[in-house]
């Protein structure tokens, strides 16, 4: 052990109970220890290490600065484990509770799975996730600079509202994924779900496979790279596009300018009463049949 641990206090197979367990901890490491019944048992805690250790109730990391979890698990009951906390780095666990990261900054977690990630993740800023596991829905809404890689998301609605995020090498199970975005960059990775990416600005996909029935509508300045859409109808809906598509797109309708490329455009709508067509450009293979 360091020898900035061995200055600590630590505490070691302990089960602790009751309610503020160890409130206001601070500069202390917590190995094999059991937070058992009682909320909020490290609220206002700074400075503290938690190894191999779990969470079995509510509250745990509330108002708290400073904290690395190695191996840990936040059980079922630990619902709403780590809100208004600063500087959080997580590796190697497993979190059940739903509702967990609120209004936190700095938030890192490596090699974690969520197993109930229902509405977590929200309004964080200077979040990190690397290899992480989450099922659940409303992911990461209106969360801040958030860098994803090796993310596997099982779950509707993630990064609503969400600003400059950043996700590579991902794949995402999500229906109306990046809804209201802004300043949002997907590389190398599969994203399945109905209407992905409405309502948002500065929406980037590279070298992406793209399954979305009536997705990329209502965006402003879209970007598409070296990307493959599959079973996508009415695509690009009232949309500002740069659109690479690799392949064939099943249909477009109307979108409000830019260019398309795609091998084929099975069906084209381009509506005069509805926008300008001459506003885009339509480069194709084939010619798109009537």
């Amino acid at each position: 052990m360091s020898n900035a641990n061995q200055a600590r206090r630590q505490v070691r197979q302990a089960r602790l109970t009751g309610e503020r367990a160890e409130f206001f901890a601070h500069d202390a490491v917590y190995t094999d220890t059991i937070f058992a019944d009682g909320e909020s048992p490290l609220k206002h805690s700074r400075d503290i290490e938690l190894i191999d250790s779990a969470f079995q109730w509510k509250y745990p990391l509330w108002y708290a600065e400073n904290i690395v979890a190695r191996g840990c698990t936040w059980f079922e009951m630990a619902r709403a484990g780590v809100w208004y906390t600063n500087h959080i780095h997580v590796e190697d666990s497993t979190i059940e509770a739903p509702k967990n990261f609120r209004r936190c900054n700095g938030v890192a977690l490596l090699r974690t799975d969520l197993t109930n990630a229902e509405e977590t993740f929200w309004s964080c800023t200077d979040v990190e996730l690397d290899d992480v596991v989450a099922r659940g829905d409303y992911f990461a809404m209106n969360c801040t600079n958030v860098t994803a890689h090796s993310l596997r998301l099982v779950g509707n609605y993630p990064f609503d509202g969400a600003r400059d995020i950043t996700v590579t090498n991902s794949r995402l199970i999500s229906k109306d994924a990046f809804w209201n975005t802004e300043n949002v960059t997907v590389r190398d990775s599969y994203i399945s779900g109905e209407y992905l990416g409405w309502n948002s600005r500065n929406l980037t996909f590279e070298n992406c496979t793209i399954e979305s029935l009536q997705g990329l509508c209502y965006i402003d300045n879209l970007v598409l790279k070296r990307c493959r859409l599959i079973n996508t109808t009415r695509a690009f809906e009232y949309s500002t596009v740069d659109a690479d598509v690799q392949g064939a797109i099943d249909g477009v309708v109307n979108p409000a300018g830019g260019v398309i490329r795609a091998e084929r455009i099975d069906e084209l709508a381009l509506e005069a009463d509805r926008i300008d067509p001459g506003a885009t450009t339509i480069i194709t293979g084939e010619t798109p049949r009537e």
